[in-house]
């Protein structure tokens, strides 16, 4: 259970004083070791990159073999301050994201160690922007989806959970946690027999998984239709991603205020947890190798969708 942790950052997150120096100052006080803090300065403001670095048991921060698994909570901004006061649907990622760090800082305190490393990656921005978009507004940041990419998509992660609020449209309709596919180096793969029989253990229901297009594996800034950004973080890696949408049953602004469901949120931490435990010992494959080597063999690579593509 991860509840407990899910309250306590959401009562230091929902802040209009916020800043990621707060954040580091709780998961170091937890006992995490190597975390860091980078502030950065866009066109629409300042964001703080953060990233914690869970140490495994045999994991390559010791020298060992365990596979690294990255967790990416996704988001424009956790508040779109002074138009909306308080916290935004949108901030759900990151809230997710600093909870599974803060947990597994809990959980290493009391002798439970897991296998692998487990990096942990968000930003925290109290005063986003916002933008339009169809059917309910979206959370702008105040920097472009490159630089997020280059602060919490790191190279040692070996496979990475991208979690993002998905209210914003009308293709989910389930009100919880929902994966995507599998995506890797630009191609759609099957879902991940292991995480959905994770899922349906932690929620007690059977799995939901919510759809992917091409368009959604394509970079911003195309001029393409996003379902949102939640896969945004496979455009910028060879390692394969998987989304945890955390989901409406009808369509939510990312703006909206007092539409965050803790339960779901914890829910999603937890699932997070016990993949990031099965993946460190080698019981959770995101994708099958084999099958993924051949599909370029037939197909070739398909890199060219993780790029902006042919300018006109």
């Amino acid at each position: 259970m991860a509840l407990k942790q899910v309250l306590e950052v959401y009562e230091l997150l929902d802040s209009a004083y916020v800043n990621g120096y707060e954040v580091a100052d709780l998961l170091k006080g937890a006992g995490l070791e190597e975390v860091t803090v980078t502030r950065i300065k866009g066109s629409k403001g300042t964001t703080d990159f953060i990233k914690a670095v869970v140490k495994g048991r045999n994991g390559k921060s010791r020298g060992g073999s365990a596979p690294t698994l990255g967790i990416i909570g996704r988001l424009g901004g956790l508040g779109a301050r002074p138009e909306r006061i308080g916290f935004v649907s949108d901030g759900d990622g990151a809230l997710a994201a600093v909870a599974a760090a803060l947990k597994l800082a809990n959980m290493q305190q009391k002798g439970d160690v897991l296998e692998g490393d487990v990096i942990i990656a968000t930003h925290i921005c109290p005063d986003a922007p916002t933008q339009p978009h169809d059917p309910v507004p979206f959370m702008d940041s105040p920097v472009d989806i490159a630089e997020m990419n280059r602060n919490e998509v790191d190279p040692a992660m070996d496979a990475i959970l991208s979690v993002d609020t998905t209210k914003g449209n009308r293709v989910i309709n389930h009100r919880g946690f929902a994966i995507s596919p599998t995506v890797k180096e630009g191609y759609i793969l099957r879902v991940s027999e292991d995480l959905l029989d994770l899922m349906q253990i932690v929620t007690g229901k059977l799995p939901v998984v919510f759809p992917v297009t091409t368009q959604d594996i394509t970079p911003y800034g195309n001029g393409i239709y996003h379902l949102n950004s939640i896969l945004q973080p496979a455009t910028a890696t060879a390692a394969p991603v998987v989304g945890v949408a955390i989901t409406a049953e009808v369509p939510v602004p990312g703006c909206a205020t007092g539409a965050s469901h803790l339960i779901d949120i914890e829910a999603a931490v937890r699932f997070c947890l016990e993949v990031a435990k099965a993946f460190g010992k080698g019981k959770c494959r995101f994708y099958d190798e084999e099958e993924f080597e051949r599909l370029k063999e037939l197909y070739g690579p398909m890199n060219h969708l993780q790029t902006l593509g042919r300018k006109n």
